[in-house]
């Protein structure tokens, strides 16, 4: 593989790897084959720019995510995937050797140094330190020549058409748009049966003076970040980026956050830096908390309805015990190196 380019700012390093590169044109305009390939300004206003994280031990999700994007749609999709270097070349290979091979597609290193410093390490779900859970932090380092952009969590699986998703309307002044905890009566009795809290209180620990300073009531509604379809001129014009590293630091000297939700690590700085500062993304193309509980279930229809199932909590898809685990394996495509495997009772 060739090392393309470089972005180094403020100690991230991104590295973006193609397989082929065609012979650079003397205008600024540069074209590769199919799965890796730079675009025409002109194509570039026509794309969907999606960014997917692949990480370790659960490579998995990234593929049946964007298998349910890539069928449901006949928009002009360009993913970026994002991993580390270790991770890298297993998704290549497993998107290369699949039915997979004819979406577009970047792979981008995340170097997580970047982040040295800015974790508090006693979060009661360790896996929501992992350094891929904070590329959404990170957005206009990564894609940098797009003005909107899109990015999920590796554990949804997408029904509707992503064009859809991406025409949601930003307001003026907005950086992004999320779907708030509150927005969906269908989903209430979910969050009641399995004991969630969704509001500002779950995530942040009113005790401390500098949470009371923010002026934000407990009981605001919070949203969930796992879904964001963002703009990036004014996410850089306020400093979003600068902003969470604040909240991270913040944390890890003062300890800010609530444990009410396992540490909800990523999402905390999130909800103070967006707070009142964002749009609404429609609430059926976010229908989550399928991994909370490994009992509690949505009804058929509702789930037929819904444009984008998240499996946010600690039961997933690809492991046992989990819910509605059919219809995430409708997207899921075999490892071809026999390296992923799903988990399942007769396994």
């Amino acid at each position: 593989l060739q090392k393309l380019a470089r972005v180094n700012t403020v100690g991230l390093l991104l590295t973006v790897y193609i397989s082929s590169l065609l012979p650079v044109p003397k205008v600024d305009k540069l074209y590769l084959d199919r799965n890796n390939f730079f675009s025409s300004p002109e194509e570039m206003e026509e794309e969907i720019p999606v960014v997917i994280c692949a990480a370790a031990g659960r490579m998995g999700a990234a593929v049946a995510a964007i298998s349910s994007i890539y069928s449901n749609t006949e928009a002009n999709v360009v993913f970026y995937i994002i991993g580390l270097k270790t991770t890298i070349p297993h998704i290549r290979k497993w998107i290369e050797n699949s039915k997979l091979k004819e979406i577009k597609f970047k792979v981008v290193e995340f170097n997580p140094m970047v982040l040295k410093g800015k974790i508090r390490q006693d979060a009661s779900r360790p896996e929501l330190l992992q350094p891929l859970n904070f590329v959404r932090f990170y957005l206009p380092l990564l894609i940098q020549k797009h003005e909107k952009v899109i990015y999920l969590d590796d554990d949804v699986i997408v029904q509707g058409d992503i064009q859809e998703l991406y025409d949601t309307k930003l307001a003026p002044g907005h950086a992004a748009a999320f779907s708030d905890d509150c927005d969906l009566p269908s989903t209430h009795e979910m969050i009641r049966s399995v004991g969630m809290q969704n509001t500002y209180m779950g995530f942040l620990d009113y005790r401390k003076q500098a949470i009371r300073d923010l002026g934000i009531s407990p009981s605001t509604c919070s949203f969930n970040p796992g879904v964001i379809v963002a703009n990036m001129t004014e996410w850089k014009h306020q400093r979003i980026t600068k902003q969470l590293e604040k909240w991270m630091q913040r944390n890890v000297e003062e300890n800010l956050y609530s444990s009410t939700l396992g540490g909800g690590v990523a999402t905390s700085p999130m909800l103070i830096v967006f707070h009142g500062k964002y749009s609404s993304i429609n609430p059926m193309w976010h229908i989550r908390h399928l991994g909370w509980s490994p009992d509690a279930r949505y009804s058929e229809q509702f789930l037929q309805e819904a444009k984008l199932l998240h499996w946010n909590g600690r039961y997933k898809p690809w492991d046992y015990p989990s819910v509605h685990t059919d219809l995430w394996e409708n997207w899921f495509i075999p490892d071809p190196s026999g390296k992923f495997k799903l988990t399942r009772p007769d396994s």
